[in-house]
């Protein structure tokens, strides 16, 4: 099983329109749906017939319509109510696939919230190593009230477990977590450099690696991915695609990762799919949904190759 947490989720609305036109109405297709980043992990291992469960605090109106999207849709999920209300995000995608976002902050977790929400995963990393080949996924920012290092209490929670984490997050927390040793982090290009002040992303990816991280795979959108561990270095880069929206395409990597790191998958192989389900994921309207005609096409197509 992958056990997925989202420690900020929220009700995810995404306008779809020709053209963003400031100071004109518009008439966008709309799609709400149960967001953040751990969640379209969740939603995309679903699809891909995947045991997951996406662990989430819950709270207020749009906690309540987060879950009951979840149910609808069928993805397996934890909610952990907590007395603040679930954030929104409101996303406007034009046809040229430019995603203009807005987001909102999220509640505060209380130190009783957080020690319910560690209780959570605890109790189903326990269950999942009895199934076998468990994996924890920790994506997005942190809320408000939660210390920086809470990804490195949640690494060390899994590591007690002997389960393997893979955490994509950005800034202090991501720097934090390092000691821990996750399995796999994966920050995008902008979030590497930012979080290490340094200019050249391999030296960057080198020194999350040296900091503890097993592996460092950096994202660079259209560029495709590029893989770091003591062993070498691969990358793989998508098909060129115009158009689409480019929201949730890293989670969809993350979640090819988990898959990959539950199958036991060589880099090459494993890189290539990440590029290929994030390609796919791009080609739809919303986060954690992908084009599975086109993500086969995909695998086929793209192969990862080792780096100097």
């Amino acid at each position: 099983m992958i056990v997925t947490l989202t420690l900020n989720p929220a009700l995810d609305i995404t306008y779809s329109v020709a053209e963003l036109k400031a100071g004109t109405t518009h008439r966008p297709r709309v799609y709400a749906q149960a967001g953040g980043k751990g969640v379209n992990v969740s939603r995309t291992l679903h699809a891909l017939g995947r045991e997951t469960v996406a662990v989430l605090p819950l709270g207020g109106f749009d906690g309540e319509a987060v879950r009951a999207e979840l149910e609808a849709s069928g993805v397996p999920h934890h909610a952990i109510p907590i007395a603040g209300a679930t954030r929104r995000t409101v996303t406007v995608v034009e046809g040229s696939g430019l995603a203009t976002g807005f987001n909102e902050s999220g509640p505060e977790v209380s130190a009783d919230e957080w020690a319910e929400i560690c209780a959570a995963v605890g109790s189903l990393l326990e269950t999942a190593v009895l199934d076998g080949a468990p994996v924890l996924v920790l994506s997005g920012k942190l809320p408000r009230g939660v210390a920086d290092d809470a990804y490195a209490e949640l690494i060390a929670l899994a590591d007690g477990f002997g389960v393997p984490t893979i955490l994509d997050t950005e800034g202090a927390p991501l720097l934090a977590a390092l000691a821990a040793h996750p399995a796999i982090v994966k920050p995008n290009a902008h979030e590497l450099l930012d979080a290490t002040g340094m200019s050249d992303s391999r030296a960057a990816a080198a020194e999350l690696l040296e900091r503890g991280a097993r592996a460092v795979v950096s994202s660079n959108g259209p560029d495709g991915l590029t893989a770091l561990t003591s062993e070498g270095s691969w990358s793989a880069r998508p098909p060129r695609i115009e158009g689409g929206n480019p929201t949730g395409a890293g989670d969809a990597s993350v979640a090819a990762l988990a898959v990959g790191l539950v199958d036991g998958s060589p880099w090459l192989e494993l890189l290539a799919d990440a590029a290929a389900l994030s390609a796919a994921t791009v080609l739809t309207d919303r986060a954690g949904v992908f084009d599975a005609e086109a993500y086969e096409r995909f695998r086929f197509a793209i192969s990862a190759h080792p780096e100097d």
